[in-house]
């Protein structure tokens, strides 16, 4: 069983830190059933394992907190999708590089249901969408914009943090940090596409494809 959860309004990233380190608990202990969170937070940057001092570019403009998931420095606002992901990896077969894949492949789905093709580069984390409408990059490749960004982190095997999708949210928030630390591209979101999609469509399609992604664990290993 999955508990899916919608949280209206901005939930302050600490409450949102606070309540995934109990539900993980929780679900190793096996007293509370894994989950999915769908949220959004107040306007902040977060720090990830990998994150370096010099790509907060702006340290002044919204509050820094430190993540602890991998990956690098990223924004949250209003009008991005958050989704945090509590799944126990002991039932799906421990492996972190296909857990990886199968987010990847879920957001890549879901942005498909409004004709958005994403995808996935090696060397740069998160999922992107070309921009033939943008001038080429000075190595003659079309122009790319990042569109949805990945950072997880796993304790005794069960997943936490998780994924962010850029629906409407003000794109110049940004600015204050190099997002994941790639340079030389874009960030983009549905309705700079000029998609008219609004979060709840987004969360209508994520729910729609979870399933064929995430097929329902056989087994389950004991826990550790």
């Amino acid at each position: 069983m999955i508990d899916w959860i919608h949280s209206d309004g901005l939930v302050p990233y600490d409450e949102a830190l606070a309540f995934m380190e109990d539900r993980v608990a929780a679900i190793h202990a096996g007293t509370a059933n894994e989950a999915i969170w769908f949220l959004e937070h107040p306007p902040l940057y977060t720090a990830g394992t990998s994150a370096r001092i010099e790509d907060l570019t702006d340290p002044d403009r919204f509050p820094v907190h430190v993540a602890r998931r991998g990956g690098e420095y990223t924004y949250h606002g209003p009008g991005q999708r958050v989704v945090y992901v509590m799944l126990d990896l002991t039932k799906r077969g421990r492996d972190v590089r296909k857990f990886v894949q199968q987010l990847e492949a879920w957001m890549i789905a879901a942005l498909g249901s409004f004709n958005v093709t994403g995808h996935i580069r090696d060397g740069r984390v998160g999922v992107w969408v070309e921009r033939p409408d943008r001038p080429a990059l000075p190595s003659g490749a079309v122009a790319e914009d990042k569109v949805a960004a990945i950072g997880i982190r796993l304790r005794k095997w069960i997943s936490f943090h998780g994924m962010s999708i850029n629906v409407d949210p003000d794109l110049s928030h940004f600015d204050g940090i190099v997002p994941c630390g790639i340079t030389d591209y874009g960030v983009t979101s549905l309705v700079d596409l000029g998609l008219p999609v609004t979060m709840e469509d987004l969360d209508v399609a994520l729910r729609r494809e979870f399933d064929a992604i995430f097929p329902e664990p056989a087994d389950a290993q004991p826990a550790i």
